[in-house]
């Protein structure tokens, strides 16, 4: 059995490779939808939680139904307020923090994800938290502001992430020259993406990292950091074959981060080995390790929350787990964050799994790009036109897009004179 395991070939070359990553994505797009409407002005977090994550359960139990693999999460559902960076999943237990709720206006981060043997998808969207019984037909100011820098500076890095000449056109000599160049730096790539927010008056959340995916590891060899902060650098580029979660980060503040005083409860299981002492540390990194592998977990999921906590001191003192602390904006300023799941292939870049489409007329803001270099790259496709598109509906280009808002703030203007 462990030589026929050997000859599996997991990469993006198995067409069973690409449909696993690509349905545990679907999944986690739609529970991502479900969890959007969830949040609403009083809701609490604890609730949308735990049911998000019922909602990843009962979709995994609809695939591969009678199959011998993993299936379970990539990601637990969590949902961060405001001024909060990194995932955040409070536990019932922690009875202040069980209590915290959402305010109206505020922008919420969604992270969820799903995994079927071992292929992981995560995606996370940010959302401005409707006020009830108030629709809001048109976002302004700061808040559309914070929304439009962090879809454009998005739009700009996954066009950032197609290796070099990947979609050259041209002749042949032109398509050498192309891909003959060499993948921008990590220190360009966070230069360009600066343009961008700053074009809206916001700053890059610091040290925000896109990983390599592999199978059952969504921390791979490979990852780009940009706005590092100290101790913190990239390492290696996108290249064909490959899938990663590509995240951006943008907040109304500094940028800069702190850590916050809740309590961390997401974690992951390492690689380490080490013969823990404690009876309930040994308890859960043996659940841990038959529901969650090597995946990110929340210390709501398991059995005994209470026992949880005290159980995963040991752990994370030895590394052989990870804790993930609560980060914030420094300033304590509204941030917005995005995380995609992309494949390249060697017809450029397949979103797997990711936010919705933005509806650019439903933000109005007095802010707009204009940097050419910046409007040039919005305007270069992600991926070549293989005519196989089930979607007969043109999507206007970013660039287009960016022009359009630009024509209706005119339009607009002649309207008020």
């Amino acid at each position: 059995m462990a030589s026929e395991d050997k000859e599996v070939d997991y990469s993006l070359n198995n067409p069973d490779t690409l449909t696993k990553y690509k349905t545990a994505a679907q999944i986690s797009e739609k529970v991502l939808a479900e969890v959007s409407k969830l949040c609403v002005e009083g809701e609490k977090i604890t609730t949308i939680c735990e049911k998000g994550d019922k909602l990843i359960e009962e979709e995994l139990a609809k695939v591969y139904r009678g199959k011998k693999m993993t299936k379970g999460f990539s990601h637990p559902t969590t949902v961060s307020p405001s001024a909060f960076v990194t995932p955040y999943t409070p536990l019932t237990s922690d009875e202040k923090e069980a209590n915290t709720v959402l305010a109206a206006g505020e922008p919420v981060k969604i992270q969820l994800g799903a995994q079927i043997d071992g292929f992981g998808s995560i995606v996370c969207d940010t959302v401005l938290v409707p006020a009830k019984d108030k629709p809001v037909d048109v976002v302004e100011g700061k808040q559309a502001d914070l929304i439009l820098a962090t879809y454009y500076a998005n739009e700009v890095l996954l066009r950032l992430m197609v290796p070099p000449g990947l979609l050259a056109t041209g002749t042949d000599e032109e398509k050498a020259k192309a891909a003959s160049a060499k993948p921008p730096t990590q220190s360009k790539i966070t230069s360009l993406l600066e343009k961008v927010v700053k074009s809206y008056d916001c700053n890059l959340v610091e040290s925000t990292t896109s990983w390599l995916f592999e199978r059952n590891e969504i921390e791979g060899k490979k990852k780009i950091v940009i706005a590092p902060g100290e101790n913190t650098k990239g390492e290696g580029s996108p290249e064909i074959g490959e899938v990663w979660g590509v995240e951006m980060g943008v907040s109304l503040g500094s940028g800069k981060v702190k850590q916050f005083e809740q309590r961390a409860t997401l974690h992951r299981r390492t690689t380490t080995t080490y013969a823990l002492k404690r009876p309930s540390s040994r308890k859960v990194y043996s659940e841990v390790q038959k529901k969650f592998g090597t995946f990110p977990f929340s210390l709501r999921q398991l059995d005994d929350e209470r026992d949880a906590k005290s159980g995963v001191i040991e752990c994370v003192r030895n590394n052989v787990m990870r804790q993930y602390e609560v980060v914030g904006d420094k300033d304590n300023a509204p941030v917005a964050r995005l995380l995609t799941t992309i494949a390249i292939t060697k017809n450029g870049i397949t979103k797997l799994g990711g936010a919705p489409a933005l509806d650019l007329s439903k933000f109005k803001s007095e802010h707009k790009i204009t940097d050419e270099e910046i409007l040039k790259i919005l305007e270069q496709p992600l991926s070549r036109n293989t005519g196989k598109s089930k979607n007969k509906k043109k999507k206007k280009p970013a660039k287009k897009a960016a022009a359009k808002e630009e024509e209706d703030e005119e339009e607009e203007d002649s309207d008020d004179e």
